[in-house]
């Protein structure tokens, strides 16, 4: 049986790809600085063990993927394409910074001292020596514009790396013309896939 969305010869392609769920624990009530310390230890963890199958994917044909510095995003990858594949390992896919502020003697779920880190740093007040909202958008573009390249030269470009870098490299591809066929979500191992038809 063919796929759903099989590759069209006169399309180039680009995968987006969201990394499996890190092997890190959430449970519980976090202070401060043991916040910072998930951070810390979700950017180093291994990934759960998957089975990644998505009828978008031409597993056989992908000889290389783009992925971030950090681990989830390589191992992931490798778990996918197998442990032959060519890994373009680029610092311009690393997921967004994000830094957790003191709050003496409160203790948060995680998810609330992550959410709240975010917010503070889309609205400016938490970048303080970390690459800013703005900076990061721009890294999103020069991203879409590697994966771009990557796919005129060889028809499909596929990135592994993270939810929210994926999305602003989805919105600007999106600007630049490029039409989604398959959206995942940014779930873990979420999988995007955008299309373009080739300038004549």
């Amino acid at each position: 049986m063919s796929p759903a969305n099989p590759i069209r010869s006169s399309h180039h392609r680009i995968i987006l790809i969201r990394h499996a769920r890190p092997e890190v624990s959430r449970k519980g009530l976090f202070s401060a600085s043991a916040a910072r310390q998930y951070t810390s230890d979700y950017d180093a963890a291994s990934v759960e063990q998957f089975v990644l199958s998505h009828e978008a994917i031409p597993y056989k044909e992908i000889k290389k993927v783009h992925c971030s510095t950090l681990i989830r995003s390589q191992l992931t990858a490798k778990a996918i394409f197998g442990p032959d594949t060519n890994l373009v390992i680029d610092h311009t896919f690393r997921e967004f910074e994000r830094r957790v502020f003191s709050l003496p003697l409160l203790k948060l779920p995680i998810s609330l001292w992550l959410l709240a880190a975010r917010i503070a740093w889309f609205l400016g007040f938490n970048s303080s020596g970390i690459e800013t909202f703005r900076q990061a958008r721009q890294r999103a573009k020069a991203a879409a514009a590697l994966l771009v390249n990557d796919a005129e030269q060889n028809q499909t470009a596929v990135l592994v790396a993270h939810g929210l870098l994926n999305f602003f490299i989805r919105k600007a591809l999106q600007r630049m013309g490029w039409k989604i066929i398959e959206k995942g979500g940014r779930g873990y191992l979420g999988v995007t896939v955008l299309e373009k038809e080739p300038i004549a």
